[in-house]
């Protein structure tokens, strides 16, 4: 009888394990000791994705094209004799796809302010493999510290408008791992709210002289047309 196979041995002989779109990547398994024949099969989260006679003691060689996210996670290889049941699994080998981030949208929950009004600001980037950093800027210079974000969610700073010079256009910045991609989000500005603390009783001023000039209009009627009616007898 043959010997058994062993728990074969799963190595990554081509390429790297932060890998991007389209790039090749080739993973070595071979079972030792073992007496060939033997089968090996690779498999993705438990479902095959290819397999390899050897009927010598050279390892199975699997080239792998990383197209697309669904490629990337972790791979295993199970070696076995033709024919049989069973068998052993190797190692694991998990790839993480850089993907380069999409352009960031800045947001704030109002687009009015006023001086000595707290504001937030949120940058979000879509996509792009995590985690991602982001940077403030107002005009060209940054106004927080860099934010590095491990899930897909919104970086958010506070600010206080303590002055009109606070009502510039601001900006923010994200970039991750993926080589020399940066992208910048969209201007975003306070507008100034009207105090309505002044506003509101000179409204309020107004509409109350208007009622009265309507008022002394309407009884100033009847003082012109009697006289007219008279002179009309």
């Amino acid at each position: 009888f043959p010997e058994m196979v062993s728990n074969p041995k799963l190595v990554l002989v081509q390429g790297t394990l932060n890998v991007v779109m389209k790039q090749n990547v080739t993973l070595s398994c071979l079972s030792e000791p073992g007496s060939p024949p033997v089968r090996y099969i690779l498999f993705k989260h438990n479902q095959q994705v290819s397999a390899l006679n050897r009927s010598d003691s050279s390892p199975a060689l699997f080239t792998l094209t990383i197209s697309s996210a669904s490629d990337a996670g972790e791979y295993k290889c199970k070696a076995e004799y033709n024919n049989s049941s069973g068998g052993k699994y190797s190692n694991s080998i998990n790839f993480t796809l850089l993907e380069p981030v999409s352009k960031p949208v800045l947001s704030s929950p109002t687009s009015q302010a006023k001086k000595g009004q707290n504001v937030t600001l949120s940058c979000f980037s879509e996509n792009g493999s995590l985690p991602i950093t982001y940077l403030f800027f107002k005009g060209t210079q940054n106004i927080s510290p860099q934010k590095t974000m491990q899930k897909r969610k919104a970086a958010v700073i506070f600010l206080f408008i303590n002055s009109l010079s606070d009502f510039g256009t601001y900006k923010c910045k994200a970039n991750n791992s993926f080589p020399n991609i940066t992208k910048y989000s969209n201007g975003f500005n306070f507008t100034l709210a009207e105090d309505r603390s002044h506003s509101q009783p000179l409204i309020i001023s107004l509409g109350l002289i208007l009622l009265l000039l309507i008022i002394g209009f309407a009884l100033a009627i009847p003082l012109f047309l009697i006289p007219l009616y008279k002179a009309s007898e």
